[in-house]
């Protein structure tokens, strides 16, 4: 069990992802979560520093869709400032959403990230697809109470690991 719940590379933020960095792992493409990855949970629009970076990214050869487990208003909204393309409700960690996503970038899972803050959604559903996962400091701890519960629950299964800056 421990083992799907191991990401593949942690990081402190979004703004810490490189084309670069993820070329270098022939990484390709990224499956991005949106509540407490990209913004805090309360927050409904992504902002110009946000809309810069993925742009940064695409500009460095990087695809992207947003898989949110989010009703398709939440993320239609979020998505649309990205000029991104998404799935909502995706049901992670089933395999629907991670599936979907895969297509919709014509990519093989070989060449491709999920980017989130849980490890019983993001981290566990990527490695049960055998997706690259790439963990990221949840951005706002003023979360709902399931959430917390999860994440005191995630807590030993993070003990000792070190984020990096930058990839």
């Amino acid at each position: 069990m421990a083992k799907v719940l191991k990401p593949d590379i942690l990081v402190s933020s979004i703004y810490a992802i490189t084309p670069e960095g993820l070329k270098n792992r022939k990484i390709y493409g990224l499956i991005l979560d949106i509540d407490n990855t990209l913004v805090a949970t309360h927050i409904k629009d992504p902002d110009e520093k946000l809309i810069n970076h993925l742009k940064t990214l695409r500009d460095g050869g990087i695809r992207a869709i947003i898989v949110s487990n989010a009703r398709k208003e939440r993320v239609e909204q979020f998505a649309r400032p990205l000029n991104i393309e998404y799935v909502y409700k995706a049901l992670k960690p089933l395999g629907r959403g991670f599936k979907l996503a895969l297509k919709k970038l014509s990519l093989s899972k070989e060449n491709v990230a999920i980017v989130g803050d849980q490890l019983f959604t993001d981290v566990l559903g990527g490695n049960l697809q055998g997706i690259h996962t790439i963990l990221i400091k949840p951005i706002d701890l003023n979360e709902p109470l399931p959430i917390r519960l999860k994440r005191i629950i995630e807590k030993p299964f993070l003990i000792n690991k070190r984020y990096e800056d930058k990839i």
